[in-house]
């Protein structure tokens, strides 16, 4: 029984006290990643189109300042759940890499037993028998001839890492998208407030204007009135505007993954130069660029290469496989009783395993192998269409925000002549309420569509960035800079 114990505690000790043992030579990259299949981008970071630095993973933005464009990029990407998604599935196809590279190394097992036989006959004519003894066994296997599916498998495995590392730069490239349209639509809504806050301060003044003129018998009560109304109609669309840009910003701070009750400050007016890239290239350098560079598209070319060689992979089950193995054994086989005394065995196996017939499986397994490839074609010239799409769309838009900005400005000038004038004419005597109320009317239009006009210039030329999957931080910290 003392034995017995003794044997137990040495067994458990010996479990207990293997991880400190191995500890001394558990290298990092040797048990980590030892077959060196993560891409390196997971511990470099990864650089978008155009720029020299990786993305930041963590943002510190002093919100008592207002948000430029380019911090509420960095706030996003560090922010949004589908990029850290994206991230992490990178590092799961790289151990799935890693996976497909284990069978060409042996597979190597052992084991440590200590086992107390004791046989006892109820014949008295055969001696009773007690042995205890260590045992040990340890097995090497290899494979070495599979007919191409190992390979094909590794192949497959590494393309849906490339096609991992293209979905993250896709998923990238789409939140870039939302964000930025998202702050452009809080900057507009913003503008917009003020233009309508400051239409109302017209208002108010030409309404103090008439009650002036009214006292002094100029002009009758119904001018006043109607000068009132118009302040009432401005005032009105001043709370809608502010309204609107409350929405908008609830939707930004969405974008940004911040909570709701962030306080968030944007510049104050936006850039209203018109340097652009919309007329530098032509609408077919725009569409190759998008089918060469798209990071959408080279994942799914990726995906279907992978589903290409998983065609190989199913084929090459249904053939022979050519493998060796070795094993020693000190003392006993497993399953068999020990020996009294000491003994030592060792065996060497070439084995030939020739699949002979599953029922149909590999034949149905082959099918839908060929299916899924046709299935991947198919969403790939869909993809391919729809970034199409895409880029036409937001090269139509660059190309017309660009037109409408100076038709804006020239539209904004002329109403705030316009307005001058008839104010100069009506405090004179010599225009009525009524022109007043018109050019007031018509300069809050005009202040309306250059707001629109400089945000759909600076989003739409951002927005063709991103849609051929060319967009980086660099490129959106320009933006508003030219």
């Amino acid at each position: 029984m003392r034995e017995l114990l003794t044997s137990v505690a040495l067994l458990a000790a010996i479990t207990m006290a293997w991880p400190a043992l191995a500890q001394p030579f558990e290298l990092p990259y040797l048990f980590s990643d030892p077959l060196r299949t993560m891409p390196g981008v997971v511990e470099k970071g990864v650089i978008l189109p155009g720029d020299s630095a990786p993305i930041p993973r963590s943002v510190q933005k002093n919100f008592a300042e207002p948000l430029t464009l380019d911090e509420a990029v960095d706030l996003a990407l560090s922010n949004n759940q589908k990029v850290k998604s994206a991230w992490a599935d990178i590092k799961v196809q790289s151990g799935a890499v890693g996976e497909a590279y284990s069978p060409y190394l042996p597979v190597i097992n052992g084991s440590v037993n200590w086992t107390k036989d004791n046989i006892t006959y109820s014949d008295s004519r055969y001696p009773s028998s007690d042995t205890s003894q260590f045992t040990f066994q340890a097995s090497a296997t290899l494979r070495i001839l599979d007919f191409g599916g190992r390979a094909a498998n590794r192949r497959s495995a590494e393309n849906l890492l490339a096609a991992a590392l293209a979905s993250y730069d896709a998923t990238i490239q789409d939140a870039l998208s939302g964000v930025i349209q998202a702050y452009f639509d809080a900057t507009t809504a913003a503008a917009s407030l003020k233009a309508k806050t400051e239409a109302e301060e017209v208002a108010k003044n030409t309404l103090s204007s008439a009650k002036d003129r009214e006292a002094k018998g100029v002009i009758s009560q119904s001018d006043t009135l109607r000068a009132a109304t118009a302040l009432a109609r401005a005032s009105l669309n001043k709370n809608r505007a502010r309204g609107d840009y409350h929405k908008a910003l609830a939707l930004l701070r969405y974008y940004l993954g911040l909570p709701g009750g962030t306080v968030l400050l944007l510049p104050p007016e936006l850039n209203d130069q018109q340097v652009g890239i919309a007329e530098s290239k032509e609408l077919s350098l725009w569409l190759d660029e998008a089918q060469k560079n798209h990071p959408m598209i080279a994942s799914l070319k990726k995906q279907l290469e992978a589903a290409q060689q998983q065609v190989t992979v199913v084929k090459s089950a249904g053939l022979p496989i050519l493998s060796l193995s070795g094993n020693y054994y000190q003392n006993t086989r497993p399953g068999e009783a020990v020996t009294a005394s000491g003994s030592q065995e060792t065996t060497l196996t070439l084995a030939l395993s020739i699949p002979l017939f599953d029922g149909f499986a590999s034949t149905y397994k082959l099918r839908g192998a060929q299916a899924k490839v046709e299935k991947q074609i198919s969403i790939l010239a869909d993809i391919e269409h729809q970034i199409a799409r895409e880029v036409i769309k937001a090269h139509s838009d660059a190309t017309s925000a660009l037109q409408n900005l100076e038709a804006s400005l020239t539209l904004l000038e002329s109403a705030k002549s316009a307005l001058a004038v008839s104010q100069r004419k009506y405090d004179k005597g010599a225009a009525d309420i009524t022109e007043v109320l018109s050019t007031q009317s018509a300069l809050a239009d005009a202040w309306n569509e250059r707001v629109r006009s400089l945000a759909e210039w600076h989003s739409s030329r951002l927005q063709l960035l991103a849609s051929t999957g060319r967009m980086g931080r660099s490129a959106v910290a320009g933006a508003l800079k030219n």
